[in-house]
């Protein structure tokens, strides 16, 4: 379990294609101090296992293979060795939930249709699928790449954000773009409802 709030961005310095997994590799600063082999570490909001850590605790190499189904799944597929990925350890017992409770399994891929500056903040749109939009509702959360967001308005084929500075600089989005495509995960809660409603 996460809360969507991104510790650090990591650089990914891997990517290799197996017969069973395709091994991911990424730098970190603060994460990989104290992971530990089977550890959960979010990249981009998606929960990955760390199978192999090696290099100096600074900058510490973190190994996670991802199976085909998470791959496809994810904007993974896309990210290319130098680019920054956002990184979240599993929340701890004793840990403050800042965001909300994310759990690390994607939905599915939203594509940013705006992303500009508004006076000293920034807005962020984003085009997703219907499954996904059926739990985003105004003022709810939702996490993109991984990140606990506030939504800020709701369209029939997107939803809107209004991204602060500081999100935006300490986080994998001061690199997207209109067009790239997001990691996205529907508030937990909101599935839980609808199930418990059917």
């Amino acid at each position: 379990m996460f809360t969507g709030i991104v510790e650090e961005t990591g650089v990914v310095k891997a990517i290799k294609p197996g017969k069973r997994s395709i091994a991911l590799t990424v730098e970190t600063k603060i994460c990989g101090q104290d992971l530990k082999l089977g550890d959960s570490l979010a990249v981009n909001g998606c929960c990955l296992t760390v199978v192999k850590l090696s290099g100096p605790k600074s900058r510490r190499l973190v190994q996670m293979d991802l199976l085909q189904e998470t791959w496809t799944r994810t904007n993974l597929q896309f990210t290319q060795v130098g680019a920054s990925v956002n990184l979240e350890r599993a929340l701890a017992a004793n840990g403050r939930l800042g965001g909300h409770f994310v759990s690390g399994h994607v939905d599915g891929l939203g594509t940013i249709k705006r992303w500009e500056k508004s006076g000293q903040d920034y807005v962020l749109e984003i085009e997703a699928p219907k499954d996904i939009l059926r739990y985003t509702v105004f003022k709810g959360s939702t996490a993109v790449d991984g990140i606990s967001l506030t939504v800020a308005k709701v369209k029939k084929k997107s939803f809107t954000i209004w991204i602060i500075p500081h999100t935006r600089a300490v986080t994998a989005l001061r690199e997207r773009k209109v067009g790239d495509r997001v990691n996205l995960e529907a508030d937990l809660l909101a599935k839980y409802v609808e199930k418990i409603r059917s």
